[in-house]
């Protein structure tokens, strides 16, 4: 594939996962009764948070959701829709999960290989990869008033981080790109579904604490 193609693809794609990621945060502005406002911020932090501070702390100035409109449109339609179509948006939440996996999945990769172009090592780039993936759906929580879904036991963020970590380790190899973020998706993008559909949860802690 060309490398202009390829890189439109990923422009596609970025923005699905961002549309998916979007819906997601708006349906927690909507089910907590809160107005059209809460429900166009809820879903922009959560579809370009995690982008957002990657750039920062990479040094990729202006970030990309505020350096090309479509980061910006998608978001806020995303947001638009949920409001409106709530009802409808609610009872297709099995898609939106989908959705959000396949975001999930390739936010981390490409979130990792970004920062690799950036010039960090393979351990920070990975790190920017998860963080890409899941730090929109923290900001989202946290602003929502809830303790972020990842430190619940949900079997999200450590996906994410195995998927960035097989594409930037493959990246220092000779093989093509494509494949590279092929298998970096795929890694993520099968143990979250797998999670999803056997149940699998992070250990949580027994018993009663002492405190």
């Amino acid at each position: 594939m060309p490398v202009t193609e390829f890189a439109a693809t990923l422009v596609v794609l970025d923005l699905v996962g961002i549309f998916a990621f979007a819906v997601a945060g708006a349906l927690v502005a909507v089910r907590k009764n809160l107005d059209l406002f809460a429900a166009l911020v809820l879903g922009g932090v959560t579809g370009l948070g995690g982008g957002f501070i990657r750039d920062v702390l990479i040094g990729a100035t202006p970030p990309a959701a505020l350096a090309d409109w479509r980061y910006l449109l998608v978001p806020v339609a995303a947001g638009l829709l949920t409001f409106v179509f709530h009802p409808t948006v609610g009872r297709l939440e099995r898609v939106v999960t989908l959705f959000d996996a396949f975001g999930l999945a390739l936010f981390c990769v490409t979130g990792a290989l970004k920062a690799v172009d950036y010039g960090l090592d393979p351990l920070p780039a990975a790190l920017m990869g998860m963080l890409t993936g899941i730090g929109g759906g923290m900001l989202r929580d946290v602003l929502s008033g809830s303790v972020p879904v990842i430190f619940e036991g949900v079997l999200y963020a450590t996906p994410a981080l195995a998927g960035a970590t097989v594409a930037v380790l493959l990246d220092r190899t000779d093989v093509p790109l494509l494949v590279v973020a092929a298998a970096g998706f795929t890694t993520c993008l099968g143990w979250r579904l797998l999670a999803l559909v056997r149940g699998w949860r992070a250990p949580l802690p027994k018993g009663p604490a002492n405190v």
